[in-house]
This record gives C-alpha cells, structure tokens and sequence, in this order.
C-alpha cells in the first residue's frame, strides 16, 4: 500500500508525527487482516486432504453423500424413451456355440413322453480361464548323406528360455501395462510359473528392445504437440521419479533418481525443436528447446486454494470468481463440437478476458501474486488460441501416468537401478504400441514381435513397432 504525504493548502496544517502514526496503524491493520485470514486457511486446511485441491480421489479418507439434487439429475435415457436392448449373437458370428440338449425323455412332473418343442438361443459374453500349461515341442531333426548338415524345424520361442512366447506376452502386458504385480501373476498362472523367472526374461527383453528408445526420443521431438510430467516412484528403496514424455503415437517413460532438468535435456535434447511442450509449471521443464504451454489445470487448482485460503476477503473471492469459470472455458474449448472459425473467435474472446483481470489493479497481496503469474509468462499461457491442436492442460499426460501411480501403490517401486531400467525400456514399448495397434490385441503384438526376435535376432525391432 502506497502512501502520500498531501501537499500543504491555505489555513490547513500537517503534523508529521501523527501522519507517521496513521501510516503505522494502516500497516499493522492490514497485517491483522492477511494474519487472520492465514489462521482460517490453516484451520480450514486441517479439514481437507494433505495436498489440498489435488489431493487424488483415493486419498480422501471421506468423501461426501450425493446430494438429494444429483440423485434427481441422473443422467439416461428420457422417460418414455424406447430403447434399443441387447442384441443376440447371430450363430454364424458366435466365437463358440454349445449345445444343451434336453436328456430327459419323460416328464418330471406326470411322466408323459417329451417331444421337441423348439431351440431358445441365449448369448452371452464369458471368457476361458488362463491357465499356464505345459508344453512339449517334438522338434523333427534331419541330416544330409552327403554333407552331414542338420536341418531342424525349431519351435517359435526365445533360446533358452523356460516359458513360451504368449505366457511372456500376458504377462509383460498386465505387469506394465495393467500394473498387476509380479507376485499376482504367480496367483493367476499357477506353480509353474515362478516371478524370478519372469524378472530375468523382462530384463532380457529390455535388453532386445532397449536400441528402439534412441529413435523413439526422436520422434518425439519432432511432433509439433508434447506432452511431459512426471511423479514420485521409489528405486531400491531410495525416493525417485516416473518421467513420462508422450505424444499421440509415442511414450517414453523413464524412472530416475532425480527430478532434475537433465532428465527433460535428455530427452528433448539441446537443438531447437518446433512444436509446443504442454507442461505444468516445474521449472525444470523452463530450459526446454522449444515453446512452452503451461497446464491451465494446475492454475486452477492454484487459484481455487487461494479463493479458500482468503475465503473472507470479499476481492479475492470476487478475483476468483471472474477468473476461474475463464480457465475453465478455455480448458474446455478446445473439445467443443464446434468449428475451427467460431472456436478462434471463442479463444481470443477468453484471452481477452483473462488479460483484462490480469492487468486489472488489485490491493490484495495474493491477487497480486497470482496476476504476476500470467505477467511473467505471458509467452507460455496462450498457444492454444493461435493453434487447436494445443490443449490448455495436460490432461493427456497426467492420465497416461496414473496406471504408474497405481502401480506404486501396489509394487512400491522398483526394487533395483536394473529393474527400473527394465521398467522404463517395456513401458515405453508397450505403451507406444497401444497407442498404434488398430487390428491386433496388445498381447497379441507382442507375442508375434517374439517369435519374429527367435526367427531372427538380428532384426531391427524398430521394424516391429506398429
């Protein structure tokens, strides 16, 4: 707060002290006010989860009732709706038919003799356990009179190896893909399939697949919209990340120690690169070769914790509420059934409106921090309005990242440097390649890339990529 000393008029005089006196009052008054308000935060943030508005739906011990107008406003079908129903399998589409045939001949109620009356289909959608089985090759050997050469036709799976090509498919799917653990897939298999057998094949895969990584990073420069974040992951006990760098069509995963710059420098690399990296506001992403979109999710979530932080100060509240449906908007934008010419219309009008509350003078010290935000990195909050492809949050990676942090729950981490490496390796092929797949199932893919990799070693298994 400024303040100034009036100039002196006719017949009117000043008293320097008590002009001291009035400023010091002012000071400590607005110092009471900013200290009460702090005390009300902090006794309103013993009532809500430890991390606040991002505090994930799993870590909120309880969670509030459906309110009596929600249990009104269920979604559905209109009343009076007529609906399509559920549909029988035809039987030349069925994957397979089984009969149950009627084996007795006389009533069960009066014992008079039963005739065919007719057959009643009843469709459903089951599955076949998976069971772990063994299996014997008898692999048929042949030598040359004449040259003494041996010709073998060789089963289909990796040499020297225990398990075959689609129990190692499944079960690569559902530990990186699924997040099952190690020790559940000992649970779903059976006796026969022990996890230390498991880790050793996935540590030899990454080993196979790990030359792909290299090109992978580059394709991922060169896409014009990136993706980054990142969240805790433990390695041998030790605090660590999960990186994760995607795109549309590529992820990269990597688990380090750090969460340094370098880890991003790695990845990115150090030449300028075109395109935007959607990012939240870590600064070790700020050194990134290329244009910045900051998450508008992540200054939502700031802005709603300083609206509850100040709740009875009457210009935060009224800075939050112009402010907040604004973001909100522009996150949203982007997905509207809407054409490209109305949504640029729609997007410099929300841009507009935020610089006009940003720039807007405010006395509130916490309004004023948060306009300094959006003053200082004006040139990383408003990609999405010159190009759509741009979202204004990343949402994309924050949900690509949640089966890891799923997975941290379940496994705790990785349990060495080599099983994080492996970790990293797998995940980012299989994750890639979900992303690609259009006719194959991922189990599928995977078993055919390993029986490609027995056939031939030598191939590029870039090559075996979708």
């Amino acid at each position: 707060m400024r303040y100034y000393k009036p100039p002196p008029t006719v017949g009117i005089s000043y008293c320097e002290g008590c002009f001291t006196k009035q400023r010091r009052i002012d000071q400590l008054e607005e110092e009471v006010v900013l200290l009460r308000a702090k005390l009300k935060y902090r006794q309103d943030k013993n009532k809500e989860p430890f991390f606040g508005s991002s505090t994930p739906s799993s870590k909120i011990p309880l969670k509030e009732n459906t309110t009596q107008t929600n249990k009104e406003n269920k979604g559905g079908a209109k009343k009076g709706h007529t609906g399509n129903g559920r549909k029988s399998i035809p039987e030349d589409e069925a994957d397979k038919v089984i009969e149950r045939p009627v084996e007795e001949n006389s009533c069960p109620r009066c014992g008079g003799v039963l005739e065919y009356k007719e057959t009643v289909f009843r469709s459903v959608v089951d599955v076949f356990l998976n069971k772990a089985r063994n299996i014997l090759y008898k692999c048929a050997v042949k030598r040359c009179i004449k040259c003494n050469k041996t010709v073998s036709n060789k089963p289909p799976i990796l040499p020297r190896n225990k398990y075959g090509n689609n129990l190692i498919a499944s079960s690569a799917i559902m530990h990186y893909h699924h997040g099952i653990a190690l020790k559940r897939l000992e649970d779903i298999w059976g006796k026969n399939v022990i996890d230390g057998n498991l880790i050793k094949i996935f540590h030899r895969l990454a080993g196979m697949w790990e030359p792909v990584i290299p090109k992978l990073k580059e394709e991922y420069r060169k896409s014009s919209v990136k993706h980054a974040d990142e969240t805790g992951w433990r390695t041998d006990g030790e605090n660590g990340y999960s990186w994760l760098f995607r795109t549309d069509k590529t992820s990269i995963f990597a688990f380090k120690e750090s969460r340094s710059s370098r880890i991003a420098k790695d990845i990115l690399g150090t030449k300028r690169l075109k395109g935007v990296l959607v990012v939240d506001r870590y600064a070790g992403y700020n050194k990134a070769p290329c244009k910045i979109q900051y998450c508008y999710a992540h200054l939502l979530r700031k802005l709603e914790d300083t609206g509850k932080e100040f709740s009875g100060q009457d210009e935060v509240q009224g800075f939050v509420s112009i402010l907040a449906p604004l973001l909100a908007e522009a996150m949203h934008l982007r997905a509207s059934p809407i054409k490209d010419k109305e949504y640029y219309k729609k997007a410099k009008r929300i841009k507009r409106e935020i610089i006009k509350i940003i720039r807007a003078p405010a006395q509130h010290p916490a309004i004023q921090g948060y306009q300094d935000i959006f003053r200082e990195n004006k040139h990383r909050l408003y990609h999405w309005v010159k190009n759509r492809d741009i979202p204004a949050d990343n949402n994309k990676a924050e949900r690509e990242l949640r089966p890891t942090v799923i997975a941290r729950k379940v496994s705790f981490g990785s349990q060495s440097a080599q099983g994080a490496k492996t970790r990293s390796v797998l995940m980012s092929i299989i994750h890639t390649a979900s992303k690609r797949l259009k006719d194959k199932s991922l189990e599928e893919w995977f078993a055919w890339t390993l029986e490609r990799l027995s056939e031939n070693p030598e191939v590029d298994p870039m090559s075996l990529l979708p």
